[in-house]
Order: structure tokens, then sequence, then C-alpha cells
């Protein structure tokens, strides 16, 4: 006899809830005085939504791509993780040790849905804490 398994559903990460993501993220930048780039990657790594200010410093948009993505295989804010890369910390070789564009600088932080991993979302082009809280302020803003 066999029985299929359980599967609990949940949502993806939709175009909609990218472009909510960017939109809430851009204007708590934007509130703050921050010209930002944000980027929102989903569960596979993949680009779902991404804008950089015009006036933002051009090196913002791969910034906010790379902490999307290391808080994405990480499944942590990039925040939490910057001391793991110091010299002795647990992911001190992680960043030369693979060929992956990871960014051990706060900003980016996992997006979850029904306690499952759904993406990412990055914000390049402030003062880290700053980018960390653009970043969450969009994280928590999705339902």
């Amino acid at each position: 006899m066999s029985t299929a398994p359980v599967t609990a559903a949940f949502a993806p990460l939709t175009i909609q809830d990218a472009e909510a993501l960017v939109d809430t993220a851009r204007r708590a930048a934007e509130a703050a005085g921050v010209t930002a780039a944000v980027t929102v990657l989903d569960a596979g790594g993949h680009l779902l939504s991404f804008r950089r200010d015009d006036r933002a410093v051009l090196i913002a948009g791969e910034t906010s791509t790379r902490k999307a993505y290391t808080a994405l295989q990480l499944n942590a804010p990039t925040a939490d993780l910057v001391d793991a890369v110091q010299p002795g910390g647990l992911f001190h070789t992680l960043p030369t040790a693979l060929d992956r564009p990871l960014l051990f600088i706060a900003g980016g932080v996992p997006v979850h849905r029904g306690g499952r991993l759904i993406g990412a979302v990055g914000v390049g082009g402030g003062a880290p804490e700053q980018d960390h809280a653009f970043a969450t302020a969009a994280a928590e803003s999705l339902v």
C-alpha cells in the first residue's frame, strides 16, 4: 500500500510581491533621504525585480544584488553574518572559497512566507545599517 507524501501548500514569491518589496524599500530609503538600489530574488536566486534610483551610486545596483543573494543562500540577514567572515569566524574563508557573488555587508534579508524561504531582498546605496533597515521594512511588509 502506497501513500502520497503530504506537502504543505505555500505561495511562492510573485512578481507582484517583488514589486511591492521594491516599492516599500524604495519609499523607506526616500523617506530617509537615501538614494538606493533594491533587488528582489526568488527562492532559486533568480531576479524578479530591480530598481536603482538614477541618483544612486552605480555600485549600489551590484551590492544590492549580492546582498540579496547572500541572504538567500545562507537564509540569514547579511547584518547577522558580518562577524562570521572576520578572521577566526565561522565563514572566514567562504567569500573566497566560492565563485559566487556573496557580500557580507548589512542590507540583505531573506523573505519567508508560512515559515518557508521564498526569496530575498537586498538594498545598496546607504550606510549598511540604513540598507538593513530598508530591506527589513520591505520583508516585514509582505503578508
